[in-house]
């Protein structure tokens, strides 16, 4: 039997935790995508019309400089001031990741998902290290607040 990235070369070895937290990440956004953002309107609901995000604005930054966004014609090029820019707006996103993942953190509680099911989906070993991390980002965004 050929072994393939689902199935192990051995049966009785358990699998690698990262290959399969690597095959849940390719799930998870195929399956937010299909069921939450299949049309253009669902995927620009959570993008502000007229004023561009601090993530949105370092990841165009890091697209544009690494080649996976190309220039449109008659945009400059990206330049030290934009990197600058972006860099300066690392803190503000790593802010918002952390009151978004917090904030989740609470909805799933409040929803009834267990510590084990939620370290389950962080890719954390125990129910501990979830509660833990959720312990730490929710007295870090209560500081910044």
């Amino acid at each position: 039997m050929t072994p393939t990235p689902e199935q192990p070369a051995d049966p009785f070895s358990p699998p690698s935790p990262d290959q399969a937290r690597a095959q849940r990440v390719h799930a998870s956004l195929f399956r937010i995508a299909e069921r939450h953002a299949a049309t253009d309107a669902q995927r620009r609901r959570q993008v502000h019309p007229a004023v561009l995000g601090p993530h949105e604005a370092v990841r165009l930054v890091a697209f544009l400089l690494s080649g996976a966004a190309l220039l449109q014609d008659g945009e400059p090029e990206v330049d030290q001031a934009d990197i600058t820019a972006a860099l300066s707006l690392v803190p503000l996103m790593r802010g918002e990741m952390d009151e978004l993942e917090a904030g989740l953190l609470r909805m799933a509680r409040g929803r009834g998902m267990t510590w084990h099911e939620i370290a389950f989906g962080l890719g954390l070993g125990t129910p501990q290290a979830a509660r833990q991390r959720y312990e730490r980002l929710a007295e870090r965004v209560e500081t910044t607040e």
